[in-house]
């Protein structure tokens, strides 16, 4: 009998609002507790086979999403002071045996190698705290985020539906996570202005249910709000993929300068299965499952799909507007990928203007090719002075190599290539400087040597906000060590974005 995902739930996971922990600290929070018993008692009306959680505070991973293995696993506040408040949960099995299979043959990196600690967490426990007053007739599946992009937690969740619908269970899915952690200049963490932005942001997304915008945060301003439960929510959102839901924003709070957010997802019956509910209370008394699998699609809601659409669109068209040194450089991307074979300057230049092809086959410089796929690094490659003889093989070679040899990312595969964003940075002659007052991280790049050692970092990047940043980068990367004697260059950059 098919399965089907009934309903879900985005929850924070505050220890302090358990009472044993608060001690009275939990009143501050008072709707939340509201809030929470209300998503509770639908849980229990609801009377699910599994809840499935995914947690910030399991074990994560870079490149890769853990799911708890095993038949069971205990846990308790103990490191919050509170070791009776204890947990006990079976894990569903069969369930965590067919996600792993669906994320096998669908290419997501997904599975139960890793487990790092076996204890419940708090991001699992503070929601079971409350779930587990009004039902207990559950079996559990624990999942942890990675440091994917959104995209591939979206993608997980579509899986985790497939999963629950192959298995023919009953699931409601709970995704834990809090929001931003800095909303306050008295909370624990300070305060960002994109703190507040972020919380308004998504209790506005959410409420409404509008879960293609979640694609729309990128990674600097996450970072920057200090957010902790965004890659749980996208996970939620891929698991109600295609599905009418009634979206219900029920509190919000940040009297701690941590932002609780909570929102209740109910999947809408068909109209048809409305009418058997009505005329029928009996039936759907005694065969709830088969009734309640005829649930109510909206092609509207596949996310995912019109994401990537639209992001192809606006792609091909910053593409077809680029200058000449960012359009050689993805020619040689996608002609390479799609043909496993290097092609000529000759090839990659037709088309392109006289003045176009000489200025890139008369001048020598070096060339770094960077490219991005939804907004994370995807390759970056470069030479910090020419070593072949024109700009126009410097792009050619470096492209290729920042595509398919970039030692920290697999190669990039063809149906990657509508999704990439390129830029190409033209180094300016390095000169060399006494002391790091010389250096300005948006105009400037740093090159670290020692010896044989030599670090490089670009200008102006993501999350590199100092000069002792860009330094201490540079190093990483020429494996120099603090300690050590370093000379410093800087060179500054034409960059090319599409």
């Amino acid at each position: 009998m098919k399965g089907r995902i009934e309903a879900a739930f985005m929850v924070p996971h505050p220890p302090m609002i358990v009472p044993d922990i608060g001690k009275g600290s939990e009143k501050q929070v008072e709707k939340t507790i509201e809030s929470y018993q209300i998503v509770a008692k639908q849980i229990a009306e609801i009377k699910p086979d599994t809840i499935i959680i995914s947690s910030p505070h399991t074990v994560m991973y870079a490149d890769y999403f853990h799911i708890s293995p095993g038949k069971m696993a205990e846990g308790s506040f103990a490191s919050f002071r509170a070791p009776n408040v204890c947990f006990k949960a079976e894990y569903d099995t069969e369930l965590v045996q067919r996600i792993e299979e669906l994320s096998v043959s669908e290419g997501v990196s997904a599975g139960t190698f890793g487990e790092k600690d076996k204890k419940l967490d708090h991001g699992t426990m503070v929601p079971l705290y409350f779930i587990n007053k009004v039902y207990t007739d559950y079996r559990l599946i624990r999942v942890g985020l990675s440091g994917l992009d959104l995209t591939e937690h979206y993608r997980l969740g579509m899986l985790i539906r497939q999963a629950v619908e192959d298995t023919g269970r009953r699931a409601v899915y709970v995704a834990s996570g809090d929001l931003s952690h800095k909303l306050q200049t008295y909370g624990p963490y300070g305060f960002s202005p994109e703190g507040p932005v972020y919380d308004e942001r998504i209790m506005d997304i959410c409420g409404l249910g509008a879960f293609g915008e979640l694609f729309d945060f990128d990674e600097e301003f996450l970072e920057k709000a200090a957010e902790c439960g965004h890659r749980s929510f996208v996970m939620m959102a891929g698991a109600l993929d295609g599905l009418s839901v009634e979206s219900t924003a029920l509190s919000h709070e940040d009297v701690t300068g941590v932002g609780y957010g909570i929102c209740s997802f109910m999947v809408n019956n068909s109209e048809d299965n409305n009418k058997n509910q009505q005329t029928d209370n009996k039936l759907l008394t005694k065969n709830k499952q088969s009734v309640n699998n005829n649930q109510q699609t909206d092609n509207n809601r596949h996310f995912l799909d019109i994401y990537l659409q639209q992001k192809a669109n606006r792609l091909k068209q910053r593409k077809g507007s680029a200058d000449c040194y960012v359009r050689l450089a993805v020619n040689t991307i996608e002609s390479y990928i799609t043909n496993n074979k290097k092609p000529s300057a000759k090839e990659l230049l037709s088309g392109f203007s006289e003045t176009e092809v000489n200025e890139l086959i008369l001048t020598r410089a070096g060339a770094f090719v960077s490219i991005h796929e939804h907004g994370r690094l995807r390759g970056c490659i470069g030479t910090i002075a020419p070593v072949r003889e024109s700009i126009a093989e410097e792009i050619i070679s470096n492209a290729i190599s920042a595509s398919t040899k970039d030692p920290r990312f697999e190669p990039i595969e063809e149906s990657e290539l509508p999704y990439l964003d390129v830029s190409v940075d033209i180094l300016g002659e390095p000169k060399v400087i006494e002391s790091k007052d010389e250096l300005d991280v948006k105009r400037y790049g740093v090159i670290v040597s020692c010896g044989s050692k030599r670090g490089l970092l670009l200008p102006d990047l993501d999350g590199v906000d100092t000069v002792e940043d860009q330094i201490s980068i540079a190093m990483k990367k020429g494996g120099i060590r603090h300690w050590e004697d370093y000379t410093l260059e800087r060179f500054e950059v034409v960059r090319h974005e599409m």
